[in-house]
């Protein structure tokens, strides 16, 4: 019937087949005949554009990137999308946890982009990710008392003594109070219950303050232990004596400490724990980690694309199976690493491969993310694809190359693809 009205068969196929024509193979064929032409065009240049792509040092980048993102995301994805499968089969509320991990599908790779580059904000005030990072950090590391102080170097005795400290260039004698005075604090910075300094007492041992030698206002005697002047809690001092630490104090809330007999004769340091700037996270946009981050708002929005389609097929798997091996004394690891996860391999490809083509293509959230300083080092192949064609260079010779190169990329795991799927039809 076909052979007799191969006619009727071509004219249902011919819209199928114009469309395919002017949306697939017509750009295909111009794109690699424009590759072969300088940046606008008039002048033949042959092989120059794709030798150019393996010769300049940020498209070698972008090519780096790609092979990071096709080795690295759709890995990640799968196997999260395999967890989640399993899981959610055993909870209570599998299917209220599935329609959260799959919303950020519904959202745009714009809005997305947005979004992650407000949580990699370096500020914790701002940014979700150093926030918690800052957050935990505290909990095990004690802050700076004061970030930003130092010796008031007209009148103290203080000097910079490496690594943040400052150490007296003097010694200190029991019974003669020691003046420690600080500047570069607001004063309308210090803690709320920061009180008028008092000056030290020749009491037994080696005693002194810590204050803030300024005032709101202006006045007073600098290096004197004026009123109104506030002292600086939590200062912590030691008495060194031939580079060793003898004795520790920590300043009360007027300023005063007390060290022990043992501190005389010694120096008076100020580790520069004390005046440490405060931690503020991960650099997550950084040259170092921009594309891991990157990498990690793509894995936050399609991990819930291959959980779906992985649940869809663990669906299927026969239970009986499942039980079998439990029978024969299987446990539960042994049972999804030898049963479960072999049973879902044609599945486990069909994403595998399908994220392989997307990560391949991947532009949005890089450009978005990325801030100028550091998308250099986050570029990858669909980015420069872009950039060299419309974003400022103009060269839309080099920008053909690059789409006929990252055609010639995907084409192996399209015929893996079409492969499997030929051999599942014959089964």
């Amino acid at each position: 019937m076909t052979r007799t009205r191969l006619w009727v068969a071509m004219l249902f196929l011919l819209p199928a087949l114009v469309l395919l024509g002017a949306l697939v193979v017509y750009p295909i064929g111009y794109s690699v005949w424009r590759s072969l032409f300088d940046s606008d065009g008039s002048g033949f240049v042959g092989l120059d554009n794709y030798a150019e792509i393996f010769s300049d040092d940020s498209t070698l980048v972008a090519v780096r990137n790609t092979a990071i993102w096709v080795a690295v995301a759709p890995a990640l994805v799968t196997a999260l999308g395999l967890i989640f499968a399993v899981l959610t089969e055993r909870v209570r509320w599998g299917t209220a946890f599935k329609l959260i991990v799959f919303m950020p599908m519904a959202i745009s790779m714009l809005a997305a982009g947005i979004i992650f580059r407000l949580v990699y904000e370096q500020d914790p005030d701002q940014g979700v990710a150093n926030a918690v990072v800052t957050s935990v950090h505290d909990v095990f590391v004690d802050e700076s008392v004061y970030p930003k102080a130092r010796p008031n170097a007209q009148v103290s005795d203080l000097k910079a003594s490496g690594g943040g400290s400052f150490t007296t260039e003097g010694t200190v004698q029991a019974g003669t109070p020691a003046l420690l005075p600080l500047v570069g604090i607001a004063p309308n910075s210090l803690p709320g219950d920061a009180r008028d300094a008092k000056a030290p007492t020749g009491e037994e041992g080696v005693t002194g303050t810590v204050w803030l030698d300024f005032r709101l206002g202006g006045g007073g005697e600098k290096g004197a232990v004026d009123p109104g002047e506030k002292g600086l809690e939590g200062v912590k001092v030691e008495a060194v004596k031939d580079g060793k630490v003898v004795a520790t104090a920590t300043s009360g809330a007027d300023g005063t400490f007390s060290l022990p007999e043992s501190a005389d004769g010694a120096r008076l340091k100020l580790p520069g724990s004390n005046f440490a700037a405060p931690y503020n996270g991960i650099d997550w946009l950084g040259p170092t980690l921009v594309t891991p981050a990157v990498i990690g708002s793509y894995v936050w929005m399609w991990a819930g694309f291959a959980m779906v389609l992985i649940a869809a097929g663990l669906a299927g798997v026969d239970r009986n199976l499942l039980e079998a091996a439990r029978v024969d004394g299987a446990n539960e690891w042994q049972v999804f690493r030898r049963v479960t996860v072999p049973l879902l391999a044609p599945v486990l490809v069909v994403v595998l491969v399908t994220l392989m083509i997307n990560v391949m293509k991947v532009f949005d959230l890089v450009y978005i993310i990325a801030p100028q300083p550091t998308q250099d080092e986050a570029n990858v192949l669909a980015l420069q694809l872009y950039l060299v064609s419309y974003g400022g260079g103009g060269d839309f010779g080099l920008g053909s190359a690059i789409g006929v190169v990252l055609l010639l990329l995907v084409l192996p795991v399209m015929w893996v693809n079409i492969r499997r799927l030929r051999k599942e039809r014959q089964r």
